[in-house]
């Protein structure tokens, strides 16, 4: 019989992503911001609902102190993507996205691997500033609120979303394990492909993931 400690540890090493597949998961949330921004608003504003809902579910504490804070907004800017994001907090939350030039009261600006970790506290906020991999803009007060308000909740937001796909749960430990094997294979079709299957590849990659606005 497996000792119950080591079955946990396995279980966690199974769970939490490695760096291929962190680089799969910032890939796929540069192409979503990409397809949201072309959705519009409504459609958008459709699928971001979605996503706090089952977010919600998930971390209701946390929800429940979003919607205590003061009405204010967030923009979230990922400079390497496509789009920005814009969290209103208060009784009217709201998650949209938008033009990284939008008004909001407080703004956190960096590459999108470093906004992901830290809005899943995968990573301590004052190191990245300090080391300035991320910067803030206007009412610090309200992005040191957010930040205690999610400190704790070892967000997963690929693995949350994926919880609510019913079955397709189980899918999502397995791509992560073979996240590393997958890059390979592409990195190796790229490189031996015919030049305008490249040339399409490439020109399907910007359209999913930018150019970025304002660039």
């Amino acid at each position: 019989m497996r000792d119950p400690g080591f079955m946990a540890q396995d279980k966690a090493q199974e769970m939490a992503p490695d760096t291929r597949a962190r680089d799969v998961e910032v890939q796929l949330t540069r192409a979503g911001l990409g397809v949201a921004r072309r959705l519009g608003d409504r459609a958008g504003g459709l699928l971001f609902d979605r996503l706090l809902r089952i977010l919600e579910a998930r971390h209701p504490r946390a929800f429940t102190a979003l919607g205590e804070l003061p009405d204010a907004r967030l923009l979230i800017d990922p400079v390497d993507a496509p789009a920005a994001l814009m969290l209103r907090v208060g009784p009217a939350l709201a998650l949209r996205v938008c033009d990284r030039t939008a008004e909001a009261e407080a703004t956190v600006r960096g590459p999108c691997a470093r906004l992901l970790d830290l809005l899943e506290g995968r990573i301590d906020g004052d190191a990245l500033f300090f080391r300035r991999e991320l910067s803030i803009e206007g009412d610090t007060a309200l992005i040191l609120a957010l930040r205690n308000t999610l400190d704790g909740e070892e967000m997963d937001l690929f693995g949350d979303v994926a919880a609510a796909a019913g079955p397709l749960r189980h899918a999502l430990p397995v791509a992560r394990r073979n996240a590393g094997r997958a890059l390979d294979l592409l990195a190796t079709a790229r490189r031996f492909a015919p030049p305008p299957v490249r040339w399409g590849m490439a020109v399907l990659e910007r359209r999913l993931t930018g150019p970025r606005q304002g660039a």
